[in-house]
């Protein structure tokens, strides 16, 4: 059975960055069939009143230009639907994500395309992935109360379906990166590929 992950990176930093060494250790641990790349530090569009316009039009009235307003939209959330598994390397910057990560999370949280609104409330529709946050902190642990960014990130996946979510982290970097980097490491091997 072929298995596609869809690997997303953040950091600007190169070869500098954490997550994306995190990320590129976790996804040989999987050994994909298929790596999708998508690099997040290539600006994406923020969200406007033209595009909320385009989103909201029924795609049989569109304008051309509207459909060019959601092409990197419908392209992220093809993404998406393509991968079994989504590697996100999340830097924690002031104890959130990154504005790249948000632009993403704006652009592929679309009703329905990959969430829809039932009687019961809102419904993923992504169902039956996995998704791997690669983390990355200077002073901040996950899961503390000044942890904003790992939280969101699993209620967002969930929101749009993806419920089995793991997080590897090499938090609190600044207090002892040696042990952070370690802990990272070990959570890498214990992932079941």
């Amino acid at each position: 059975m072929a298995n596609t992950v869809l690997q997303i990176d953040v950091s600007p930093r190169g070869a500098d960055s954490v997550t994306r060494k995190l990320t590129q250790n976790v996804v040989e641990r999987l050994a994909p069939d298929t790596i999708i790349m998508r690099d997040l530090t290539r600006s994406l569009p923020h969200l406007d009143s033209d595009w909320i316009g385009a989103n909201f039009t029924p795609a049989n009235d569109q304008t051309a230009e509207q459909r060019a307003l959601l092409r990197i939209s419908d392209t992220l959330v093809d993404e998406l639907r393509r991968a079994d598994t989504i590697v996100i390397g999340l830097p924690v910057w002031n104890f959130g994500i990154p504005a790249a990560l948000k632009a993403w999370v704006d652009l592929v949280a679309r009703a329905g395309e990959t969430f829809r609104y039932t009687k019961d409330g809102p419904q993923g529709l992504l169902t039956g992935k996995r998704a791997i946050i690669a983390l990355a902190s200077g002073g901040t642990a996950v899961d503390s109360e000044i942890d904003f960014a790992t939280p969101y990130m699993r209620h967002v996946l969930g929101f749009i379906g993806i419920t089995d979510v793991s997080v590897v982290a090499a938090d609190k970097m600044v207090l002892d990166p040696e042990a952070a980097l370690k802990a990272a490491d070990e959570a890498v091997l214990n992932l079941a590929a």
